[in-house]
C-alpha cells in the first residue's frame, strides 16, 4: 500500500538502542562492580576505542593500542570482548512490531549502524529484528562511520534512497544532525512510541496508530 500524500517513503533506522538492545555493562555483570566498570570506561577511553572499532579497526589492534599507555586495563577490555554476546540482550521492546508496521504501509526499511565487522554476525543472532530490514549498512564493513558524511552517502546510494523523502532515526544527537545537515529527514529517537508519533506527524499512520 502506498500513499502520495506521505512526506516520506523509507525510514533509516540505527539499529543499537533502536532496535537492538546494547548494554556494554552486562558483560562484567557477574565479575566487577558498576564503579569498577565506570572507572575502566572513563580511564580507558572506552568509548573511543569502540567508536575506532566501529570504523573498522580490529579488537587486537585496539587492544595493543591500549596496552601501550594502560596495560592495567587490558584485562577489563578482554573481559568486554570474549563477553561481547552478552552485551545483547535482545531486542529493543516493540522494535520487531514497528519495523513490521513500517513495512506493512508500504514504507522501505533499511538500517544504518555503527557495528564492528567481527561482532556484526552476533547482532541478527541475538536480535532476529535485524533480519526484518532490507539492507543495513554495517560501519565496521565500510570502515569508517557516523557522524562522518561518507557513511550517510553510502546509505543513500547503495539502498536507492532519496534524503528529503527518508526519515533517518537514532538515539546520537550527533548522528542525527549529521544526517539533518545531508537533507534527511530526523528523529531523535527516545522510544518506538516517539517515533511513531514523529512517523503520524510525516502522514505515515502504522497499524495500532492508524
Amino acid at each position: 500500500m502506498t500513499d502520495d500524500t506521505r512526506a516520506i517513503d523509507a525510514v533509516l533506522f540505527d539499529l543499537g538502542n533502536v532496535l537492538v538492545r546494547w548494554d556494554p555493562y552486562l558483560p562484567y555483570r557477574d565479575t566487577h562492580t558498576r564503579e569498577e566498570v565506570d572507572r575502566f570506561l572513563a580511564e580507558s577511553d572506552f568509548w573511543a576505542l569502540n567508536h575506532a572499532q566501529d570504523a573498522g579497526e580490529s579488537w587486537a589492534s585496539v587492544r595493543d593500542r591500549l596496552g601501550r599507555t594502560r596495560p592495567d586495563l587490558v584485562p577489563m577490555l578482554d573481559v568486554y570482548v570474549t563477553r561481547y554476546a552478552e552485551a545483547l540482550p535482545g531486542e529493543v521492546p516493540g522494535a520487531a512490531e514497528l519495523v513490521r508496521d513500517v513495512r506493512a504501509v508500504g514504507l522501505r526499511a533499511y538500517g544504518l549502524t555503527n557495528w564492528g565487522a567481527e561482532t556484526w554476525p552476533l547482532a541478527a543472532e541475538r536480535a532476529p529484528v535485524v533480519r526484518l530490514l532490507e539492507g543495513v549498512v554495517v560501519s565496521g564493513h565500510e570502515r569508517v562511520a557516523k557522524p562522518d558524511p561518507e557513511i550517510y552517502r553510502r546509505a543513500v546510494a547503495r539502498f536507492g534512497l532519496d534524503p528529503a523523502r527518508t526519515l533517518f532515526t537514532d538515539d546520537a544527537e550527533r548522528n542525527v544532525a549529521a544526517a539533518a545537515r545531508l537533507g534527511f529527514r530526523t528523529h531523535l529517537f527516545t522510544g518506538h512510541d516517539g517515533l511513531r508519533a514523529a512517523l503520524a506527524a510525516l502522514g505515515v499512520r502504522l497499524g495500532r496508530d492508524s
